[in-house]
């Protein structure tokens, strides 16, 4: 399986979102690190793994309640 590693900006150009936008309103709310980014090294540098991104980006919103836990989990109400 080959995974597809990108930049912000390769990112910005594929989902049609600003930079600033992804690393701003969407890095840590909807895309979360060990999912959908990690840090190579432990370094400042972001790789994004299109291929999590892409796969949630086609979910369909429920309308179950849930609440984002802290380890990654969701309780759901």
């Amino acid at each position: 399986m080959s995974t597809t590693y990108l930049t912000t900006n390769e990112l910005s150009g594929r989902i049609k979102y600003k930079t600033r936008t992804i690393n701003e309103s969407l890095k840590d709310s909807v895309l979360v690190e060990g999912r959908h980014y990690f840090r190579p090294f432990g370094g400042r540098k972001i790789l994004w793994i299109w291929e999590n991104i892409a796969a949630d980006m086609h979910c369909a919103p429920s309308n179950d309640i849930s609440i984002p836990m802290a380890g990654g989990g969701v309780c759901n109400v």
